[in-house]
């Protein structure tokens, strides 16, 4: 019996030996995809190099479903910059790379085909060194060995001849691994359009890895997709935690309270954990991009010490780790911007969304922010127009503003904030301009304004309002002369009149009750609010706040936290009804 054992061991152990090895990109937990280059910003090519003292050489393969990496083939640890390429005719002339003659060396399209069907990348390699410019290739799952690279079939083919072997190319999806700065190919790999090139950098074991990429270093995995056949889509695969210590420093400053650093890192962790499983960049095949688009994601950073992540903001994650602010028992999408200047805004009049779907977002009176006005150089900004100016700008985005301006009519919310611009013009015609665009309109920071000085206070404007009214149950209508019981969160009841009480429309926005019953609850697409007419030869806009007004405020958090209140306590302040756990 023991003697079986030992040869079902040994025949276990073999098997093992000749698959694959399977290796974790990141250090356990959800893994994320990181779009570092992609879209019009893709690339001809894509170097690494590794960060001295933390790894040497390189591991390739491809991420499975599982986001596992799948050794395939490594370098020695010598092989501290690597360069991927597409396998078409690119020249490479110093650090310069190009699809058409640059006056440098060629890595060719085509290449002689010497042997196919080996078992493993050591065996294939040990054969490719037999020739000049042989180097393996891992086609569909088959190790070959390849020699040379060739502009053209015709060279190709006549290498052939004197190699005994045959013409090969490759798919549209395929990818080089080249050494830096030269022509010379390390591994190609072909999955087509299943598998796409991964690179893990160290063969060494190192404890700590990081690689630099476009002047930042990062941890994790890299990918490398052409997408439809295109340039290179470069995607860091890393573990959730380690994502985040990626994005803190760069969206707070590390010099700020830990407590705003904690706040950064939970919103930022559910943020994430949302686009993770929303599928917002599907077309790319990654989770997240590293701009403000999504949120900006550095890594480990620069060698400089103002951009690179520190063990404060390290440390702001790890004490956090795995914590997400919730609302009625979902992770929420934890939007958030620079400073709002005095109030964020609902989501409904800045994106027309319902608050249905946010009802975090509901905006709320920031007392806070003020305290760091000092400190933030967007909580006092203009920006200035003559009338023709403005009407130019105007026309640069589209809207027929050649009669010329007329005059501007702004909607303020309750809140403070212009939730819609009508600009009026002198042919009679006039165009409507929404948050979600008035800021690259107009040039300005933020939706909290004035224009030529004149604010929305009492008596200054006219409230909106058309069609509708108070309804109960979509169709009851409510006199707005009537008493109604109201029941507190105690179950107590009292009667009241509509003064002082609030009615919450289909679309999630609040107004009072008393204007809805006049008419200005549902019904209508111009937003409730105080509404001011201003006109000019000049147009001057005074605002403060910096952002889409929704959601966190990162100079109120920095505010909050200084004057002693926790994390959690910044974040149910910010988002309305939330918890973090």
């Amino acid at each position: 019996m023991r003697r079986f054992f030992m040869q079902f061991a040994a025949v276990l152990l073999a098997v093992v030996l000749a698959l694959p090895t399977v290796l974790a990109a990141g250090s356990g937990g959800e893994m994320v995809r990181v779009g570092l280059a992609y879209g019009s910003g893709a690339l001809v090519n894509a170097n690494l190099e590794n960060n001295t003292g933390y790894g040497s050489g390189y591991r390739m393969g491809y991420f499975d479903d599982d986001l596992d990496f799948v050794e395939l083939a490594w370098t020695d640890e010598d092989e501290t910059q690597i360069t991927m390429v597409k396998t078409q005719n690119t020249w490479v002339n110093g650090t310069s790379y190009s699809n058409s003659d640059n006056g440098g060396d060629v890595i060719g399209c085509y290449h002689v085909l010497v042997e196919s069907g080996y078992r493993s990348y050591k065996q294939a390699a040990a054969d490719a060194q037999e020739y000049r410019d042989g180097f393996v290739a891992w086609i569909d799952g088959d190790y070959q060995v390849r020699a040379g690279s060739y502009t053209s079939r015709q060279e190709a083919e006549d290498a052939a001849q004197s190699l005994g072997g045959t013409v090969a190319g490759t798919s549209s999806y395929a990818v080089n691994v080249t050494r830096t700065g030269t022509a010379e190919i390390l591994f190609q790999f072909d999955g087509g359009d299943d598998l796409a090139l991964g690179v893990m950098p160290d063969v060494t074991g190192a404890d700590t890895v990081r690689t630099w990429f476009k002047g930042y270093r990062y941890y994790g995995g890299f990918r490398y997709e052409r997408i439809g056949g295109g340039d290179l889509t470069v995607v860091n695969i890393v573990d959730l935690e380690t994502y985040i210590k990626g994005v803190v420093p760069y969206e707070m400053s590390s010099s700020w309270p830990l407590e705003a650093l904690k706040v950064q890192a939970v919103c930022a962790r559910s943020y994430a954990y949302i686009n993770i499983h929303s599928g917002k960049h599907t077309s790319y095949h990654f989770d997240v991009c590293n701009t403000t688009d999504c949120q900006a994601y550095y890594g480990a950073g620069t060698n400089s010490s103002s951009y690179q992540a520190t063990e404060r903001t390290d440390r702001a994650v790890d004490e956090t780790a795995g914590e997400y602010a919730w609302y009625d028992g979902q992770v929420i999408e934890a939007f958030y911007s620079s400073s709002h200047g005095g109030a964020s805004e609902s989501v409904y009049n800045v994106w027309g969304t319902s608050l249905e779907q946010y009802p975090y977002l509901c905006g709320v009176e920031d007392p806070y922010e003020a305290d760091m006005a000092s400190k933030n150089s967007y909580s006092s900004w203009t920006v200035s127009y003559t009338s023709s100016e403005l009407a130019q700008r105007l026309e640069n985005y589209g809207y027929d503003a050649s009669s010329g301006i007329e005059s501007l009519t702004l909607t303020y919310s309750d809140l403070g904030n212009v939730i819609q611009v009508r600009v009026n013009y002198r042919d009679g015609g006039s165009d409507t301009i929404r948050p979600s665009s008035m800021r690259s309109v107009f040039g300005i920071s933020s939706i909290r304004f004035t224009v030529n000085g004149q604010a929305a206070s009492s008596g200054s404007g006219t409230t909106s309002s058309s069609g509708g009214g108070l309804t109960a149950n979509g169709s009851t209508s409510l006199d707005s002369q009537g008493t109604y019981t109201v029941i507190s969160g105690s179950g107590s009841l009292s009667q009241a009149g509509l003064d002082g009480l609030y009615a919450i429309s289909g679309s999630g926005s609040i107004t009072p009750a008393e204007d809805a019953a006049s008419g200005g609850g549902s019904g209508t697409d111009t937003p409730i609010g105080t509404q001011v007419t201003v006109s000019g030869s000049s147009y001057s806009f005074q605002g403060s706040g910096n952002g889409h007004q929704l959601g966190l405020s990162q100079y109120g958090a920095w505010a909050m936290a200084e004057r002693g209140f926790t994390y959690d306590e910044i974040i149910e302040f910010y988002y309305p009804g939330t918890y973090v756990r």
